[in-house]
Parts: structure tokens; C-alpha cells; sequence
């Protein structure tokens, strides 16, 4: 594995489509914070994935999870690094997850979704650090965001309850 990740990153190219989602078109590449970034990134497409029907949204993020488990293994086996800060589909993911229960489009609660999901994915509580210490590759990179997501949403299913 490399261990320059500014070599890691001149790995990437844009026009191979793999490494454009992983990177969450481009918004990972961001040298500050690049996690937020992609998560900022992600809502835009999740207003178009609000629009759908319940079944069709949750068919398209079982596809998200799906393909990104491929991507985000590939993109970061061609970098030499794993997880590397640039791949966000997982973080796309996670939001898409975690803005699955808000009860509406309203300003208020997309924030307040975005905060307590990066909020659990920075700070990793038990499980989810669990999950990003004992799973590697693909699923590895995916699967504590995905767990951060659904403890995010039940935060949020909660605080709709309780208001």
C-alpha cells in the first residue's frame, strides 16, 4: 500500500467512472474536510431520491450499497489505499440512509440530519467502530457509514417523536 496519499490521489481519474462515484463526482477531492464535503454533495441528489416512492428509494440505495461495495474496493485498491479521505460514496450513502425518515424537505431537518450523521461518522461511536475495524475492502469502506446512517436516522425518528 502506498503511503503518500497525495500519491494516492494522482491515481485517480475522473473519466474512469468508478473512481467519479467513489470520489462522490469530485466533491472527496475537496482538501478540506472531504467527508463533509460529500455529504453536502449527496443532498442534492437525495431531493431527487425524496421524489420517488418508499419502495423505489429503498430499492435505489440496496443498488447504491450494492454497487458501491464494488466501487469503493476498486477505487481504492487502484489508489494503493485504504479508505482513502477522497472516497465518499459511503458518506453519500450514509446521508441518502439517515434522510430516509425525516418527515419532510424542510431546511431544518436536513441540517439536522447532516450534522448528526457526520457528527456519528466522525466520532465513531460503538458499533460503528466496530464495524470500521473489523471489515475490510469494499464492505470495509461502506459499511460503518451505513451503520452511522441508520443510528443517525433512529436519532432523528426519535426527535420527530419526542417534538
Amino acid at each position: 500500500m502506498l503511503v503518500n496519499k497525495d500519491a494516492a490521489k494522482s491515481r485517480l481519474s475522473m473519466r474512469n467512472p468508478w473512481h467519479l462515484l467513489a470520489t462522490g463526482f469530485g466533491s472527496g477531492l475537496s482538501p478540506w474536510l472531504p467527508g463533509t464535503m460529500g455529504s453536502l454533495a449527496s443532498i442534492p441528489f437525495w431531493y431527487f431520491l425524496r421524489l420517488l416512492p418508499l419502495e423505489l428509494y429503498s430499492l435505489m440505495l440496496l443498488l447504491g450499497i450494492s454497487i458501491g461495495v464494488y466501487l469503493c474496493h476498486r477505487t481504492a485498491k487502484d489508489m494503493g489505499v485504504h479508505d482513502h479521505g477522497s472516497i465518499v460514496w459511503d458518506e453519500f450513502i450514509g446521508m441518502w440512509i439517515t434522510l430516509l425518515v425525516i418527515p419532510d424537505n424542510s431546511w431544518h431537518w436536513v441540517l439536522s440530519g447532516f450534522v448528526v450523521f457526520r457528527i456519528l461518522d466522525m466520532w465513531k461511536p460503538w458499533p460503528i467502530c466496530w464495524f470500521d475495524r473489523n471489515v475490510h475492502g469494499g464492505m470495509g469502506i461502506m459499511v460503518d457509514d451505513i451503520v452511522a446512517g441508520i443510528l443517525s436516522a433512529a436519532i432523528l425518528w426519535l426527535a420527530e417523536i419526542c417534538l
